[in-house]
């Protein structure tokens, strides 16, 4: 028996499935597009990417996510909103359900590895009902070789089936859809959803359990390096632009969405990126858009011409939220390690739907910790099921809340720590609007953002004097290379600085009434560093 025939085997036995069809075990990308095609799971379009639709789910079932609660989860688990707990009773007869629904199907299965560095990392298997998602775990983890397989034993299992849907009033969960983790059973699985991005979320969820219990940072961000060496993480939820600032053609792309750091340094958790792509274009986003068009990327919902197979990235008929995942080998300036050194600097970037935040801010390294906890950006609809085309505050600590297993303060903590020790300047960018709020404002320029981050981490601003925002207190820059001062002073960008004045400090309470479920954590410096709310001086 070979390798391949091995793992299918192992994999029904392991997973305790009968009488399945056939298992597909470790196809390598051509083998899948084959099966992709053959199986009308998607198209092969302009220039060789595989464009594919995921239906109902267009982006994230933030309200279906559970983690069994048991003895290996209970003490640990930070049980909130993102975290619900799930009855192991419930999980094992669910289980059983989808054992007898997959009697008789075939299953892809992709054996690969979550974390660069060696320490470090998972063994992950990823056992799919559909080709198209086999190809996206391949893509998104990194690889196995043919020497890792001859051995492999999976420290994680994920079994998606998208087509099975759960009963909820049997089932226990809140709709069709769930993502379960059992970290007791070392086992995940995922139905009633097609977007492929629970697959990759789900084992960052576990590894945001596991790492930081041994010192290990995980993290929310995107990383990249510079020609000095010198290390940028770019934190910040869907939309604010860390996969576009990340993929800086001046700079080296370590990974665009999940790192860990540990007293070696930065290491990446995947071997590809999932970056929107709505309305990309060359001119400001050229590496990514290049990936729009190779073969090897899979493009979600993503409009095209069925007759030429050609792309409209500007067409959000379908959602606002279409994706490509891609190897990051498409990235010619990729770090093919995924690994670097300790960071020199730590943006955050939020995406102010309210037009109050300044473009650029320096945080001390109590207002950093206090911000990472906040986790603050104003979403616009699309990334998430249930979210309208009206902004929203959105607060998510540490960046990643639906991601982070343990308690904040577990990650802001080790934070803190690389901060202080490392001694890493912090910086605060708002890809958001400004002259007003959204539908009255203007999006910040892209060219201007660029300009903000290449200064602050070429060291431009070190001997640039600051300014208090009178509210938020952070510390906004007097001028920047490359950006006119007005766009420097948010307050000054508004028709009606009154109306600011207003919107401000209404955002400055919605910061603190958010922070108050983490006070009890924080020291009096933290504290400190929220917004005054008080009346904004001209």
């Amino acid at each position: 028996m070979d390798t391949n025939e091995q793992t299918g085997s192992h994999t029904a036995e392991m997973l305790n499935l009968r009488n399945i069809g056939r298992v597909y075990p470790n196809l390598t990308t051509s083998a899948l597009y084959e099966q992709i095609i053959r199986r009308r799971e998607g198209d092969m379009i302009h220039l060789g990417p595989i464009a594919v639709r995921t239906g109902h789910h267009t982006g994230r079932a933030a309200n279906d996510k559970f983690i069994v609660k048991d003895a290996e989860s209970a003490d640990k688990v930070w049980w909130s909103k993102s975290n619900p707990p799930f009855e192991p009773e419930r999980f094992e007869a669910l289980y059983r359900r989808i054992g007898a629904y997959l009697q008789g199907r075939d299953l892809f299965v992709q054996d690969v590895f979550a974390g660069a560095d060696p320490r470090y990392r998972i063994a992950v298997r990823v056992v799919n009902e559909t080709a198209w998602h086999n190809l996206f775990a391949r893509t998104m983890f990194a690889r196995t070789s043919a020497e890792d397989l001859q051995n492999f034993q999976p420290d994680f299992t994920i079994l998606h089936v998208p087509n099975f849907n759960a009963y909820p009033e049997i089932d226990g969960t809140n709709s069709e859809t769930f993502i379960i983790i059992n970290l007791s059973r070392k086992l995940v699985v995922i139905g009633g959803t097609s977007y492929a991005g629970e697959i990759k979320k789900s084992i960052f969820t576990v590894l945001n359990y596991l790492l930081p219990q041994e010192k290990v940072l995980s993290m929310h961000c995107s990383a990249n390096i510079g020609q000095n060496d010198d290390v940028a993480l770019f934190f910040g939820l869907s939309g604010t632009g860390k996969t576009t600032l990340s993929a800086d053609p001046h700079r080296r792309l370590i990974g665009d969405d999940e790192h860990g750091l540990s007293d070696q340094g930065v290491f990446n958790f995947e071997g590809g990126c999932y970056a929107k792509v709505i309305r990309l274009s060359a001119e400001s986003e050229p590496e990514i858009y290049e990936c729009t068009r190779r073969f090897g990327t899979i493009l979600e919902n993503v409009a095209y011409d069925p007759q030429t197979r050609r792309l409209d990235l500007d067409d959000n008929s379908l959602t606002e939220n279409t994706r490509a995942a891609y190897p990051l080998t498409h990235i010619p300036s990729a770090v093919r390690s995924g690994r670097a050194a300790q960071p020199k600097n730590v943006i955050m970037l939020t995406a102010d739907a309210f037009g109050v935040l300044p473009p650029i801010a320096k945080l001390t390294p109590a207002q950093a910790m206090y911000h990472f906890i906040s986790g603050y950006t104003a979403k616009l609809g699309g990334t998430e099921k249930g979210l309208g085309a009206e902004p929203q505050a959105t607060f998510s600590a540490c960046f990643g809340a639906p991601f982070m297993a343990l308690h904040p303060f577990a990650y802001a903590s080790l934070l803190n720590d690389k901060v202080i020790a490392g001694g890493v300047d912090c910086w605060l960018i708002n890809t958001g609007w400004s002259g007003g709020p959204y539908g009255i404002g203007e999006r910040m320029r892209i060219d201007h953002t660029r300009a903000m981050v290449k200064a602050a981490l070429e060291g431009a601003l070190k001997d640039v004097p600051t300014t208090a925002h009178p509210v938020f207190k952070i510390g906004v820059p007097q001028s920047c290379p490359g950006v006119p001062a007005d766009v420097l002073d948010p307050r000054r960008t508004w028709s009606d600085p009154e109306a600011y004045d207003r919107q401000a400090l209404e955002l400055a309470r919605k910061f603190k009434e958010n922070f108050v479920q983490f006070a009890d954590r924080a020291s009096d410096e933290v504290k400190a560093a929220a917004p005054s709310g008080e009346a904004v001086i001209a």
